[in-house]
């Protein structure tokens, strides 16, 4: 059985720069992702295989990767919205995980990825297997798993389904994403109880957004929903650019992780590393 008072983290860097309106430069870029890397998270999200004109921030994630130097913590996680992208991500040694979005709206699929629920889950069915062929991990976010800004159809009862169909192809790293924040921390508890309570050997993580206001209470109702995987980004900056909606920015690494030591539970971050990222990341996102 996992520690329950450890929490394993996944730093979200890409998730931070891929909205970010002035182009960061690649080196700078590297020397970033570099001291990321070296500061013990599980994962780090580092860049993104998709259209260098929906998101101009990832154009050089190529050029990224191939620089990075990996080490045995810390799995690089490269995202994908298409088949093609991943093919590219799984011929990199050193990328561990691709991570694909798939959301439970059908609006927010066909902004993201431009392709409907149908056919980004038949998608799935095909990166899992290329994946599996090249050794890698299909991460799947679901996406506005709390909940939509358009409108469209949501429920509990819906998300776990899906949850239950990824695990029918053999997925299971999964990690509910409050894309755009609107979650009460009641929804994000509700839940993860109702995921794990189905699913009691699944260790779901989540992808939250919120407001500094409501980060804290957020983190304790997934916390007592019993969550240890969580993902986050220095500063708290970031964002999907797809949604439509105003962004609302990622759980603090910083704040989280203070919480969390403050509670009790251990991480295998450095803090020291950490430190000179948060300083590093003043000096980028300006």
């Amino acid at each position: 059985m996992p520690d329950q008072k450890f929490i394993e983290i996944t730093e979200c860097p890409r998730d931070a720069m891929q909205g970010w309106p002035a182009f960061i430069p690649t080196q700078k870029k590297i020397r970033y992702l570099q001291n990321l890397l070296n500061a013990g998270f599980q994962n780090l999200d580092f860049g993104s295989f998709v259209s260098a004109k929906s998101i101009p921030q990832m154009a050089d994630t190529k050029e990224v990767v191939s620089a990075l130097n990996p080490n045995a913590q810390t799995k690089l996680l490269a995202i994908t919205a298409n088949l093609r992208g991943a093919a590219e991500a799984v011929q990199y040694d050193n990328i561990d995980k691709i991570g694909f979005p798939f959301s439970v709206s059908e609006t927010f699929q066909l902004r993201n990825t431009n392709s409907s629920i149908a056919t980004s889950f038949e998608t799935v069915r095909e990166i899992q297997e290329l994946c599996l062929k090249n050794n890698k991990t299909l991460v799947v976010y679901l996406s506005m798993g709390f909940g939509n800004p358009y409108g469209d159809f949501y429920s509990e009862d819906m998300v776990l389904n899906w949850v239950e169909n990824f695990l029918e192809l053999n997925i299971s790293d999964l990690s509910i994403a409050d894309t755009v924040g609107l979650a009460s921390a009641e929804q994000v508890n509700s839940l993860l109880d109702k995921v794990g309570k189905a699913q009691p050997t699944l260790q779901i993580g989540v992808h939250l957004h919120a407001a500094k206001e409501t980060m804290i209470e957020k983190l304790d109702a997934a916390l007592l929903a019993g969550c240890t995987r969580f993902d986050s980004a220095i500063k708290g900056i970031g964002g999907c650019p797809m949604s439509g909606s105003d962004l609302v920015g990622n759980i603090d690494t910083e704040i989280m992780i203070d919480h969390f030591h403050k509670k009790g539970y251990s991480t295998s971050v450095d803090m020291n590393i950490l430190a000179t990222s948060s300083r590093m990341a003043s000096d980028i996102f300006i």
